[in-house]
Parts: structure tokens; sequence; C-alpha cells
């Protein structure tokens, strides 16, 4: 399995980005997939997660309004669509996926992930 996240930058305060992570080898069935981001000096944390099995999906209380998960089945690639960005959501972001199904709440820590790819970074900044 191999993730690969795409479309960070450097964008103004209030603009918007889209990131991708496209999936290869990797089944959508019985799955979940999330969104992390690190900040400098900081630990890694959830930004949003989608579990596939009841559709249910999460977001961070940093994010909600303003970033939306979604998927392309077909294509194996997840978004995460950002809006309204502040400079506060600076940060390198990381998709990620895992097997199985679990209650959604288990899919918020970074350590009950099997799959990460290299991260992409974001920087906004006027």
């Amino acid at each position: 399995v191999q993730l690969q996240a795409s479309g960070g930058g450097l964008v103004q305060p209030g603009g918007s980005l889209r990131l991708s992570c496209a999936a290869s080898g990797f089944r959508l069935e019985n799955s979940a997939i999330g969104w992390f981001c690190q900040a400098p000096g900081k630990e890694r944390e959830g930004v949003s997660c989608f579990s596939r099995s009841d559709g249910a999906i999460i977001y961070g209380d940093s994010v909600k309004g303003r970033f939306t998960i979604s998927s392309d089945n077909a294509k194996k690639v997840w978004y995460l669509q950002m809006n309204a960005l502040k400079p506060e959501d600076t940060a390198v972001y990381f998709c990620a996926a895992k097997y199985g199904n679990f209650p959604l709440s288990y899919y918020w820590s970074t350590d009950n992930y099997d799959y990460w790819d290299q991260g992409t970074l974001v920087t906004v900044s006027s």
C-alpha cells in the first residue's frame, strides 16, 4: 500500500487549498481514511477522519465549518478541501488509511493507522 498526498503550497490568509491523497494497493471497503497535521514543534493531530463502514465523519474543532473531507472511490483518491485558511493552519498535512470497522473515535488517534504518506506542506501567510 502506498499513499501519496499532494496539493500543499503557499496561500494567503482567507484562501483555499485542496489536498489530495492517492492510494495504491489499498481496498476501500471496511476502511477509514484520515487527515492529520503537524505544526512545527507540535505533535501530530487529527484534522478529519471518515469511516467508510458507516459514512461517519469527524472534524477537529479548529477546522469545523472550514474544511471538508471527501473521496472519489473509483479513483481511490480522497480529498481535504480547506477554505478560509488561517496562519495557524500552517503545518505538514498527512493522509492515513486503516483497514477495519471500528468506532469513529478510534480513528482519531495517530496510533491506530496502518498506512501514512510523507506529508505535504501547507503554509498560510501573507
